[in-house]
């Protein structure tokens, strides 16, 4: 089958597309990948056998993404593109990667009656209530969450099959809009061997790192994912640990906020913002680390999600400390694989870590518990047969 995915931004990278296109195209398919750019990119090219087609797009189509739902301008201007890529490229099937560009494929697709697969990577009506251009004029009044709910309720009705990321969310998209059970398909994000067998080491961040007891945070910084609670306990444990240094590697237009923190608690030494870093990286500062964090605040997208970092730090054997966010916890909790701490609690993240720190035992007890899931029960060439599954019977 020509299977044709859309994704509104650029490409790369976005690991959950390229996974689910490599695999399909593994089984068989061709993938073609409708995707944007905003630069100087080729506007054809393969990679890793995804046939990439990209389409030029202004400063002003991306913002008038954030108000797709409000006005119709951003869903118009799609429509023309993906038109073009569906004659273009004789695609059979649509894959639509969240659903900002969704609208835009239905109206396409209302000509060709093509089979339709909506992929939820996030409950991003939940997740834009964080936004902070959503906290202030205009925003707060142009976008509405409210109506990109009922958006995404009403594509999931229209789509043939919906995807989504973990068992939590597949309960809450069939309880909040009583879709038939298996309209749903659980496809969760994992790693691909590759990123533990094919490591290598950076020298530089180890020996940067070898003398500090490391505590690690990969991906986006946004404020909802809770490092204001680990920088706030780094002010306590510095005093009981003075090797102790948080580590950030990842960025979000948020960070201001993380860095005046930082500031005004002093303890500048004892953080690290490393901001965005190639993926390859990613394992020399697992290595180089003493526990790996995911500190989420508690809300709906949370509860019911877990980022691909906690299995990336699994893999490498690492200990986690995890927030009480629902899906995570259940997750660390049933393979032991960490610790879990009371969401916004500075003083409970800050107890968690001085036990870890004082019982290496403990740490490489719980190192290995991860390590022992994600290579022999939850790697990408296992969690990913539900995808082909959907494809061979679609």
């Amino acid at each position: 089958m020509r299977i044709g995915m859309i994704l509104d931004k650029r490409f790369p990278p976005d690991p959950r597309v390229e996974n689910e296109a490599v695999e399909l195209i593994k089984s068989g398919h061709e993938v073609f990948l409708f995707c944007l750019s905003y630069g100087n990119e080729n506007l054809q090219e393969v990679i890793n056998g995804i046939k990439i087609r990209r389409y030029k797009s202004n400063r002003l189509e991306y913002k008038l993404s954030a108000l797709t739902y409000t006005v119709p301008f951003y869903s118009l201007l799609m429509r023309k593109k993906i038109k073009d890529f569906v004659f273009k490229n004789s695609i059979e099937a649509f894959h639509i990667h969240d659903i900002r560009v969704a609208e835009a494929v239905f109206l396409v697709n209302k000509k060709f009656r093509l089979p339709v697969i909506l992929d939820l990577h996030d409950n991003m009506p939940e997740v834009m209530k964080f936004y902070p251009h959503l906290q202030k004029i205009p925003g707060k009044y142009l976008i509405s969450p409210k109506k990109w709910k009922k958006k995404e309720e009403e594509f999931i009705e229209k789509a043939d099959k919906i995807i989504t990321v973990s068992q939590e969310f597949v309960d809450e998209i069939i309880f909040r809009t009583k879709v038939a059970k298996d309209k749903v398909v659980l496809v969760p994000n994992t790693i691909r061997k590759s990123f533990y067998n094919s490591e290598v080491v950076n020298k530089q961040i180890i020996e940067k790192y070898k003398n500090n007891f490391v505590l690690l945070y990969l991906g986006d910084t946004h404020i909802r994912r809770g490092l204001l609670t680990a920088i706030e306990a780094v002010k306590h444990l510095k005093k009981q640990i003075s090797s102790i240094k948080l580590v950030i590697v990842g960025t979000n237009t948020t960070d201001t906020t993380l860095k005046e923190k930082v500031n005004k608690l002093g303890i500048q030494e004892y953080v690290d913002f490393e901001g965005w870093q190639n993926v390859s990286l990613f394992p020399s500062y697992i290595n180089a680390s003493s526990i790996c964090i995911s500190p989420l605040y508690r809300n709906i997208q949370h509860d019911v999600a877990y980022a691909n970092k906690l299995f990336q730090y699994m893999s490498l054997g690492k200990p986690l400390l995890v927030s009480n966010a629902t899906a995570q916890k259940k997750l660390i909790t049933n393979i032991n694989s960490g610790l879990v701490h009371e969401e916004k609690n500075v003083e409970d993240f800050a107890r968690k870590v001085i036990r870890l720190y004082q019982n290496d035992s403990l740490r490489n007890e719980l190192g290995e518990h991860g390590k022992e899931f994600v290579r022999n029960k939850f790697t990408w060439d296992k969690t990913s047969k539900e995808l082909i599954n959907l494809y061979n019977n679609l």
